[in-house]
């Protein structure tokens, strides 16, 4: 499996939660309690997007 390197943007919201995004995807966020549980959400998500995008094209 190749390894990519994309950009994440991570924020805590008012509720402690962690908001995490990958601006290369138009609608790719995700969230966890912890950063590593927002990096693992994030990271499924991205996947789907990869997989999308290999279908669109």
């Amino acid at each position: 499996m190749k390894k990519l390197h994309l950009p994440i943007i991570i924020e805590q919201d008012e509720d402690g939660y962690y908001i995490v995004s990958c601006p290369v995807f138009k609608g790719c966020h995700s969230y966890g309690k912890t950063i590593d549980e927002a990096l693992k959400n994030i990271r499924e998500v991205i996947e789907l997007c990869l997989e999308e995008e290999k279908e669109v094209t």
